[in-house]
């Protein structure tokens, strides 16, 4: 079984590490998170062996409290879409869609979300992106900003744009270094279609947010945006 294999590599004295780390104490983003202390690559590499697991052992895995079995089930479903035909791919998006409680820390959506949400909505209307980006769960926010990265890699910028826009005033930190991120994976591509944002925008943005976008400027331009 995939949770006999996790088991066998707990690591408990990485356990507290990644505790810490992806704040799992009361009133912290991560609270009541358990982790088992392993590697995402040793997660992955057990993951490849059980792509044959059905959606709903997935949705059991994705539904328990260890970390490292909903990042398998995760890792799994990402597999299970790249090898799927359009009709698998929809059922799998769905499936994803339906279980995003158990998708509940950053490191879960940033390996997958682009991977399933963007890859199934890149050729489809991207108005799931939207009413993710309106969610009252941060984490569904994070989904619709992650997701994005795969259009960002085809050189489509206007959904992640729009999104930066509905998230300007969002609260939550976590949302602010998403959205610099690909604010950020813009500028690799095209800095021109970075700084119109940018320069309409910038006075408004968190400075979290705002040092995400610019990070990879000259210091000159970065002193420019920060002043």
């Amino acid at each position: 079984m995939i949770t006999d294999e996790l088991q066998d590599l707990a690591d408990p004295k990485k356990a507290k590490q990644l505790s810490r780390y992806f704040k799992t104490g009361r009133g912290e983003y991560g609270e009541g998170d358990v982790f088992l202390g392993l590697r995402v690559p040793d997660i992955r590499k057990i993951a490849k062996g059980y792509t044959s697991l059905s959606l709903g052992e997935l949705e059991k895995l994705l539904g328990n409290e260890i970390h490292e079995y909903r990042l398998a089930a995760l890792l799994i479903l990402v597999e299970k879409f790249k090898r799927a035909d359009e009709k698998e791919r929809k059922r799998i998006y769905e499936f994803y869609l339906k279980n995003t409680d158990g998708i509940d820390n950053w490191d879960l959506v940033d390996l997958s979300a682009h991977e399933i949400v963007g890859r199934y909505l890149l050729d489809k209307k991207p108005d799931a992106l939207y009413r993710l980006a309106r969610s009252g769960n941060m984490w569904e926010r994070r989904i619709a900003v992650l997701a994005t990265y795969t259009f960002i890699r085809n050189n489509r910028f206007d959904e992640n744009l729009k999104i930066a826009k509905m998230l300007l005033y969002d609260e939550q930190d976590l949302i602010h270094k998403a959205v610099g991120w690909m604010l950020r994976e813009i500028g690799k591509r095209n800095q021109d279609a970075e700084e119109r944002f940018l320069r309409r925008y910038y006075k408004k943005m968190p400075r979290t947010m705002l040092r995400y976008a610019i990070e990879k400027f000259d210091g000159k331009k970065r002193k420019y945006y920060m002043s």
